[in-house]
């Protein structure tokens, strides 16, 4: 058993987010074209674009669309989409901008 904010989550529920998580991360991937890594990287970005996204739509004042509901907890997929392409387009204009080519001499 896990606690965060005084929410229980099981083993089982962990794993089912860290999934979702995934399928966000991946499906911002493919809608950027850029991968900045494997399998994990495509689990952080979905866990971080969960937290920007929902934040992003609550501040502005957008309604909660496509929720997926696990136990006790209700995310937004398509407010977590959206902030993990921000995250993965930020990603890609700074690491595609800090390169450096060598040519030969």
């Amino acid at each position: 058993m896990f606690a965060i904010n005084g929410i229980e989550f099981s083993l089982v529920e962990v794993l089912i987010w860290l999934v979702v998580a995934l399928i966000c991360g991946a499906i911002a991937e493919a809608i950027v074209g850029y991968s900045p890594g494997g399998l994990i990287a495509s689990t952080a970005i979905g866990l971080v674009g969960a937290f920007v996204g929902s934040w992003l739509a609550r501040n502005i004042g957008l309604p909660a669309l496509l929720t997926f509901t696990f136990g006790d907890v209700q995310i937004e997929l398509l407010w977590t989409i959206l902030g993990a392409t921000l995250l993965v387009g930020l990603l890609a204009l700074v690491r595609r901008g800090t390169r450096r080519r060598y040519r030969r001499a």
